[in-house]
């Protein structure tokens, strides 16, 4: 290891010379590579956020064990099962608590521009703690009025003054399917490729707003398990003792049953997927275009090696050393710039696009290949080159 050490500090960085031989050449190289990586960076980005959003009322929800409609597609189109099956569910052992929750989509008035925009609105039993979410434990009181609800603050639009207003303590009047309802609370959970703001109230207030919908009917169950029994078990054993008119989920399969529904069923998850590749080919074309120049104009030097004796590993060597130096030098600039969009996006949207260090390696990892791919295709020539043809 110390003989291979010492080889490798002696040896001459052919690539580092070659490649800084021609500055400018280099300064375009890393532009396309930095492209390149910014487009995986936000596709990846935009891609988590996807997840990310529309999953967070799903870890909020205090539950080991989820109940929803087999017709259920994802928290957008919940459809409904019987309240039945929930009493079914209190009664079986190892179970703790099970509660109820309405979910439903609504127009509700923007109270500063006066636009109609769908908000989603949560309903369920106040005197009952069935979210972790502390600004909506404290004010549960609050939803307890009639035709009062909370909003959340990191909603998607333009609710500065009205978030004023409240902050103030002064509420907020405003209409929700032409019902006149009073915001006098604030939370934060976030918008979400589903929604953009979200409204949170009573059952009861739930069921003023939505009057035809049946009280009996809920979006989903919430159950959760005594201490010293497993979730997983008593999950299994509830699916053969509620029947097949309702799907029972451990909490961790509830929030995969939402992101394989934006994988599988929806474009979006595609789209992104697709962008990422995207952005990996225009970066092996990119590099492939400034290695396969390079190699042309220095076919001579490496014909000349070839007579004094290199094989063609040490001339692909060379090629790869250029490879490799490029994703390393081409990936920092694309790293800052994608940091700097990620925080202009979620300022602009409220979805949670944060930079992760193991996106960060992904990145990094996809782009040494993309320039390993490149360089792989571009030392054919180098390969062929015949010094008996050169001069």
């Amino acid at each position: 290891m110390i003989g291979f050490i010492s080889q490798f500090q002696r040896r001459t960085p052919l690539g580092w010379l070659q490649l800084s031989h021609q500055r400018s050449r280099l300064l375009v190289a890393l532009s396309g590579i930095a492209f390149a990586d910014v487009l995986m960076f936000m596709q990846l980005g935009f891609q988590t956020a996807l997840y990310d959003s529309n999953t967070r009322l799903h870890r909020s929800m205090q539950a080991d064990i989820v109940l929803i409609s087999p017709q259920a597609r994802n928290l957008a189109n919940m459809s409904s099962f019987t309240r039945r099956r929930l009493y079914q569910a209190m009664d079986f052992p190892g179970v703790k608590s099970a509660e109820g929750m309405y979910i439903n989509f609504g127009d509700w008035k923007n109270p500063q521009t006066k636009k109609k925009t769908a908000v989603l609105v949560m309903g369920f039993n106040p005197d009952k703690q069935v979210l972790d979410l502390p600004e909506v434990n404290r004010q549960k009181d609050i939803v307890k009025l009639p035709d009062t609800m909370l909003f959340d603050r990191a909603s998607r639009g333009d609710y500065q003054n009205a978030i004023t207003q409240i902050n103030s303590g002064k509420p907020v009047t405003t209409e929700i399917d032409r019902r006149t309802i009073n915001i006098n609370g604030l939370f934060s959970v976030g918008a979400s490729f589903i929604a953009d703001g979200t409204l949170i109230t009573s059952d009861q207030n739930f069921l003023r707003v939505f009057p035809k919908r049946d009280a009996s009917s809920l979006s989903i169950g919430l159950i959760q398990v005594q201490p010293g029994y497993d979730p997983k078990q008593t999950a299994t054993a509830l699916k053969s003792h509620l029947g097949e008119d309702v799907k029972v989920l451990t909490k961790a399969e509830f929030i995969e049953f939402e992101k394989d529904y934006w994988k599988t069923n929806t474009a979006i998850g595609f789209i992104f997927s697709l962008g990422v590749s995207m952005g990996f080919m225009v970066g092996v074309i990119i590099v492939y275009q400034v290695l396969s120049t390079d190699v042309n104009a220095h076919m001579k030097e490496y014909a000349t090696f070839k007579a004094m004796g290199y094989n063609n590993l040490y001339l692909l060597g060379i090629v790869f050393e250029e490879a490799i130096i490029m994703a390393i030098l081409g990936f920092l600039p694309g790293f800052g710039v994608s940091i700097g969009l990620y925080a202009l996006t979620r300022n602009a949207t409220n979805l949670p696009l944060y930079m992760t260090l193991a996106r960060a390696i992904q990145v990094q990892v996809l782009t040494i290949i993309m320039c390993m791919i490149s360089g792989a295709i571009a030392t054919r020539k180098v390969q062929s080159a015949d010094p008996a043809d050169m001069f």
